[in-house]
């Protein structure tokens, strides 16, 4: 629930209450809760807020390509294309990949997966 919480506070541009929920949560946020921040940093281009929480969600899950991705985007978005070029070069140098996504629908008991 506090993830939730968390997420819906940083889609409604609410990032001081998200980030102080994730802050103080009972027990320690795990790397979804910092990836719905930093998805929310994202949306609302907050760069420093994004950068530091993209750092936790990498020390929780260092192969993880989201934190990469979306850091990148970040500071695209800002104008800042060293700063995206770095990041993108990091994850290459760490041999981190993007996986593609995928949709799955049954239709007539028969999965279909598309890509």
């Amino acid at each position: 629930h506090f993830v939730c919480m968390i997420d819906l506070f940083g889609r409604a541009g609410q990032l001081d209450e998200a980030e102080y929920l994730l802050r103080n949560m009972p027990f320690g946020p795990n790397s979804v809760a910092w990836m719905g921040l930093l998805g929310a940093c994202r949306i609302y281009g907050d760069v420093e807020r994004g950068t530091h929480a993209a750092e936790y969600v990498l020390e929780l899950d260092p192969m993880n390509a989201g934190p990469f991705i979306l850091l990148s985007n970040i500071y695209a978005a800002s104008g800042e294309w060293d700063h995206a070029a770095e990041v993108r070069k990091v994850m290459k140098e760490r041999g981190v990949k993007a996986q593609p996504g995928r949709s799955c629908i049954e239709v007539k008991k028969k999965v279909h997966e598309f890509v």
